[in-house]
Formats: structure tokens, sequence, C-alpha cells
């Protein structure tokens, strides 16, 4: 993968999103702006708020503009919007994970009515649209820790996808030599599960894991646009873009830089993740 351009550059980029998010109060100590914090000075109120000079309030003292109205930095507010993405991102695809390997491979191992409910639950989860469902769900529930939240929903939403995956890979498994060699020397269902069956998923998993990562940060972006993800005054790309959608004609740099930097890193992510896929279909080819 190192002789990929594009899988280098994918990971070039993350990685810069990664240091900014991890550096965001480092970076609003160095700029002297926190994401919060108002600039009247960069604002032209006699023009409606917009910001003072070309291209959004570009400036030494602003790098990335500010946003019109209030005059917040955008380049702090990006570097912690970063860190909301990436972590609700992460926190659903692991959460995501494990229902998804324990539930798909309790139903490929035991068969019977284990499998026959379990299926039947991800059936009825799989039924429903799940954007719309988060969306009345969020919709209806208190606003307080609206990052846990979106875990919770997405997790509950994501994971059959996975473990139908799993459970059919599994049946598949159960069956082969190596498990029942095996379970003819005595191994114990746990020693079956975790020595013989799991091992066996690593590519599996590794290659979903990776695609559902970008999945997970623009359905967060999606749902923070439509006013039920992550509440003000906790920053986010997508509530920053739903809140330009105002300013379009007048300052395109506002929702410029935050649409840049989500679709770049949602591309980074699904040219990283599918190449990995490739070099490990690439591997067991060989």
């Amino acid at each position: 993968m190192l002789h990929d351009r594009g899988a280098v550059l994918s990971a070039g980029f993350l990685l810069l999103i990664v240091v900014m998010a991890l550096g965001a109060p480092a970076l609003a100590a160095i700029t002297g702006h926190g994401p919060d914090e108002f600039d009247p000075s960069a604002i032209n109120t006699d023009l409606g708020g917009l910001p003072k000079g070309a291209l959004g309030g570009i400036s030494a003292e602003h790098w990335f503009g500010v946003e019109p109205g209030n005059g917040r930095d955008i380049l702090a507010r990006i570097a912690y919007g970063a860190r909301v993405s990436i972590l609700i991102a992460l926190s659903a695809t692991f959460l995501t994970t494990l229902l998804g390997v324990v539930l798909g491979m309790l139903a490929g191992f035991f068969r019977g009515w284990i499998d026959q409910g379990i299926s039947r639950f991800m059936d009825f989860l799989m039924a429903f649209p799940a954007l719309i469902f988060m969306i009345a769900i969020l919709s209806s529930l208190p606003s307080g820790n609206r990052s846990v939240l979106l875990v919770v929903v997405i997790s509950v939403f994501g994971w059959p996808y996975l473990a139908r995956v799993i459970r059919g890979q599994t049946m598949t498994l159960v069956n082969r030599e190596f498990v029942e060699a095996a379970r003819a020397s005595g191994a114990s269902t746990a020693a079956l599960v975790f020595r013989e069956i799991l091992p066996n998923l690593r590519n599996s998993l590794i290659v979903m894991t990776t695609l559902a990562v970008p999945g997970y940060i623009g359905t967060e972006a999606g749902l923070s646009f439509l006013g039920v993800g992550v509440a003000p005054p906790t920053p986010s790309w997508g509530q920053m873009i739903s809140s330009s959608v105002g300013w379009y004609a007048v300052d395109p740099m506002y929702f410029a830089i935050p649409g840049v930097f989500l679709f770049l890193t949602v591309l980074s992510l699904t040219v990283l993740g599918d190449r990995v896929r490739a070099a490990i279909d690439s591997g067991e080819a060989s």
C-alpha cells in the first residue's frame, strides 16, 4: 500500500485530521481563538455581519476566516468538529462491530432457535428506513448528551448488516475440517469460537469496519445538518454546513470550508478502506 498513491494521500490527509482533532486546544491557543469565542471586530455590522476582507475574512489572524454574524473562528470550529465526528464514528463502529460479531457468531454457531430469534430481530431492524427512524427517535429524545445518543441510535440500526455477514461466514466455518478436528479433540465451545472461528473472520472485520467509519461520519453530519444531531454550541461539520445555508450567496467560503473537509475525510476513509480490502484480497489469493 505504500506504493499506492491514493492510499498514501488518503492516509496523509486522515493523519492531518487526527492531529487537528487531538491538538484542537493547542491550535486554539496558538491562534488565540476558541470555537465559541465571538470576534465582533472581524465582521462588518453595516453589511449584516459579513466577515471583513476577502474570502470570508481569511487573514493572518483567522486562517480559515470567520463565521458571518458572530465572528467565530472557522479553523477552531473545524478542529473541534473533527473531534466530534471522529469520536462518534469510531464509537459507533466499535459498538456496531461488537454487537454484530457477538450476535452474528451466536446465530451462525448454535443455529436452531437462537439463529431464528437473532435472524428475525435483524430482519425487523433492517425493515425500518434507518435514516427516517433515526430522525424521529432523536427528535423525540431530550437534548442531553447528543453524542452518546447518536452513537447508540446509529449502532442500533447499523449492527444487523455486519451481523448478517458474520452469521453467514460462521455457518461456513463451523463445517470446515479444522473446526471439526478441534471439536473431535475435545475443544470447548469457547476454544472453538475464539481460537478457530474468530481469527478466520479477521479479514472481513477489518474491511467492513474500515468502510463503516466514513459512513458513520456522513450519518452524523447529515443528522446534525437536519438539526437532530450534535446540538450547539458543540461544533459539528454538519451543523456548520446547515448554518451556512442562509449565507451561500454572500459568503460561499463559510459553506465551502467545512464542506471540503467533510468530503475529503469521507473520501479518504473510503479510498483507504477500498485499498485495504484490495490488499487483503490480494494476500488471500496469493
